[in-house]
């Protein structure tokens, strides 16, 4: 007999991955060019060259009981040395191999720091629409998560509301920027000021309230648009990252936390999230990952090609007489629905073999998100069926 939390989270069961097993049963069905699975944010650009390569060149020339074998729970330091010299060269930190734990993963990493920070009752604040997930990643440990509502003027996060739901309970304050599943990114104006309400919260509480940025399409944006970063505007930030979008590699499950030497209880946090990754059972991050993007830390995927998937998609819908979110950055676009439930609304849109998430997913209703990392001939052809789809809700 399964326990009593995991009948709840089986029936609760990610709303995405069941919607991209109903994708690939549509194509066994209808034919794969016939059905627009904009589900699953799977990256369909391939990872940079440089990165088989590093693969080939240490299994050739490295020692394999070395590649293969245990390291520290942290990851190898000279991995973590490299991570650390690139966000100092990038950011003008200081970080030391020390600050940096690799992770399986941004989703490992979450886990991680939560382990490492929470108790039973303490509360983790987030934004709407997030990462349905989060949910789960923090109830993993006995908190509870707290949901500010979404400002669906612009998807910023709405700071009044923010500070008023800040309680003597409040642990942690999770954000995802470039955001998931928007595209939004948060201004520096926007950190400034929730920097600033943190600062003040901590002084009327007397303890500190960390601030966990989870950053796996830090470097997905378009044109001109910068990403803040977060440690530069609040003291008590610890950043999560994944290579799994900015170098397609989601399956190789990689990626590291950032825990500053300046942050409250620093000692303390790195030595247990270094145990944390142990007890939790992930005991490392994969070793030759690990070894591979340390030496690829300057790649970057062809972002060029999400950009005109964006722009074609958006300006299509648009047409079709939708009303869009342009994304700023990630591979998302975050779509009002013609009608409130936006449940309903997707499975009318499965009549047209287009499969998209409902935004109620994400903590926003009457919304719904379309992944564009898919091939751009899935882009072009879905816009006829979208017309179509359009046309039902007399748009």
């Amino acid at each position: 007999m399964i326990s009593k939390k995991m009948v709840d989270l089986v029936k609760g069961s990610s709303v995405i991955r069941a919607m991209f097993e109903e994708g690939q049963k549509l194509s066994r069905q209808y034919g794969a060019e016939n059905v627009y699975d904009f589900s699953l944010g799977n990256p369909n650009v391939p990872a940079p060259q440089k990165i088989a390569d590093s693969m080939v060149e240490i299994l050739r020339n490295e020692d394999p009981l070395y590649v293969h074998g245990y390291m520290s729970n942290a990851g190898f330091p000279e991995v973590r040395k490299a991570v650390a010299d690139s966000l100092n060269e990038r950011f003008k930190t200081d970080y030391t191999f020390e600050n940096i734990v690799m992770t399986v993963g941004a989703a490992s990493g979450l886990n991680v720091i939560f382990k490492t920070l929470l108790d039973p009752g303490d509360e983790v604040i987030t934004f709407a629409p997030f990462f349905g997930e989060y949910r789960n990643y923090v109830s993993n440990y006995d908190g509870k998560l707290v949901i500010i509502s979404p400002n669906t003027a612009d998807f910023q996060p709405k700071l009044d509301e923010f500070k008023e739901k800040i309680t003597d309970k409040t642990k942690a304050v999770l954000i995802n920027s470039p955001n998931n599943p928007t595209g939004v990114v948060y201004s520096a104006e926007t950190y400034e000021k929730m920097s600033a309400i943190l600062e003040e919260k901590q002084r009327e509480f007397s303890h500190p309230i960390y601030l966990i940025t989870d950053e796996p399409y830090r470097e997905l944006v378009y044109g001109d648009i910068e990403v803040p970063y977060v440690p530069k505007y609040y003291k008590n930030t610890v950043v999560g990252y994944s290579f799994s979008k900015s170098l397609s590699l989601p399956g190789e499950r990689i990626g590291y936390l950032v825990i500053p030497s300046c942050i409250e209880d620093a000692e303390d946090i790195i030595s247990a999230a270094s145990v944390a990754t142990r007890i939790l059972g992930y005991v490392n991050a994969p070793s030759l990952q690990q070894l591979a993007v340390a030496r690829c830390l300057n790649e970057k995927s062809d972002i060029s090609y999400y950009e005109r998937n964006r722009n074609t998609l958006y300006e299509g819908l648009m047409k079709c007489g939708f009303t869009c979110q342009k994304p700023e950055g990630a591979f998302y676009l975050f779509m009002k629905s013609p009608i409130e439930d936006d449940r309903e609304f997707c499975n009318t849109a499965k009549k047209y073999n287009i499969l998209i998430v409902p935004g109620t997913t994400f903590g926003c209703s009457g919304y719904v998100r379309i992944a564009y990392c898919v091939a751009y001939e899935t882009i072009v052809n879905s816009l006829l069926k979208f017309r179509l789809l359009a046309g039902e809700y007399g748009l």
